[in-house]
């Protein structure tokens, strides 16, 4: 059994494997070499040779437990048929959609259309050094790729009226959360064996309407991927309760962000943790970094934890901080042995 899966379903508290959000992406400098000659980011997400040479950047690298498919949330927005582009200095910008749009998408037609990821997958999966290792599929949770499909950009830029429209967003998130099955089933049908569901614009919902918004689909897309005996992982940034959305939710493990106090969760959480150090901190000193990961490890050390940040790596990050945090965690894990 793998490092994650026994934190998962054993429980294990005796080591905190290690995995980070983004491990392969902007701070590597083999990956902005790539990024240099392929501009469209979606494209490149659909490379399944570029894609697999990606995800194992990092695990090439670096003595890391998991790799997670290079690819994008905004896949199924795109799809879906709706356009979507990253721009400099801005970040994603996507097309218009209506609901009409969506209720007569076809199945076949949006597989077809990510079947280089499914491809990506399974040619990772393949490769040797993936021996005693996790390969992590994912998906936006259903509320999140709603807020960018209506939103058309990230609501750091501002969240339109629309969503007012209590209505209108039932019926989208309907539809959206049946395709988020398909690509759930699709990835592990490939060769993904953990699934993370990325919602990152959880706290942006209000309290009334959390049950509608984030519970009662993202439970749906949980208990999908179990029935394939495969592990969830949620990550609902910013969410208003970790302990009410893991009751509710009920995924295998739950990460955690750096806004989140880790006393809190480890008084109020029984399932296995992950994540929580904010990814600032690899942009400080190494002692400021031994003091935070030394932190963080020292609280779940009797609590199933696999470690994580609280977000994603940073571009500005130096490789050799990373090294350096999972040199860390190694120590940690032997001095705990």
């Amino acid at each position: 059994m793998t490092p994650l899966k026994k934190v998962i379903f054993k429980k294990d508290r005796s080591t905190k494997p290690i995995w980070l959000m983004r491990q392969a992406g902007r701070y590597l400098p083999e990956f902005r070499e790539i990024r240099k000659k392929n501009l469209n980011f979606i494209e490149l997400c659909l490379n399944p040779q570029k894609v697999k040479n990606i995800t194992l950047q990092p695990i090439r690298r670096y003595n890391l437990d998991a790799a997670i498919i290079f690819s994008d949330i905004l896949t199924v927005p795109y799809a879906l048929g709706q356009t979507v582009e990253f721009r400099k200095n801005f970040g994603p910008f996507l097309g218009s959609v209506s609901l009409n749009d969506i209720k007569n998408f076809n199945k076949s037609t949006f597989k077809k259309k990510l079947e280089p990821i499914y491809k990506s997958i399974n040619n990772v999966k393949k490769d040797k050094s993936l021996k005693n290792r996790d390969l992590i599929g994912f998906v936006g949770g259903p509320w999140t790729i709603l807020v960018y499909m209506l939103n058309k950009s990230s609501p750091k830029k501002k969240l339109k009226k629309i969503f007012s429209d209590k209505p209108l967003i039932d019926e989208m998130l309907k539809y959206i959360n049946k395709y988020l099955i398909l690509h759930i089933e699709s990835q592990i049908k490939s060769g993904a064996n953990i699934i993370q569901i990325f919602d990152s614009w959880a706290g942006l919902v209000a309290e009334e309407d959390l049950d509608n918004y984030i519970y009662k689909p993202t439970k749906k897309l949980v208990k999908i991927t179990k029935s394939f005996k495969t592990p969830c992982i949620c990550f609902p940034r910013n969410i208003k309760s970790y302990k009410e959305y893991a009751n509710i939710v009920r995924p295998d493990a739950i990460n955690i962000d750096y806004n989140t106090n880790p006393c809190d969760i480890i008084k109020n959480i029984n399932i296995p943790i992950q994540g929580g150090m904010n990814p600032k901190i690899l942009l400080s000193s190494k002692k400021k970094v031994k003091e935070l990961t030394n932190y963080y490890l020292s609280i779940f050390k009797n609590h199933p934890y696999i470690f994580n940040l609280g977000h994603g790596v940073l571009p500005q990050t130096n490789p050799s901080m990373v090294q350096y945090l999972i040199k860390l965690v190694r120590k940690f894990n032997e001095r705990s042995s």
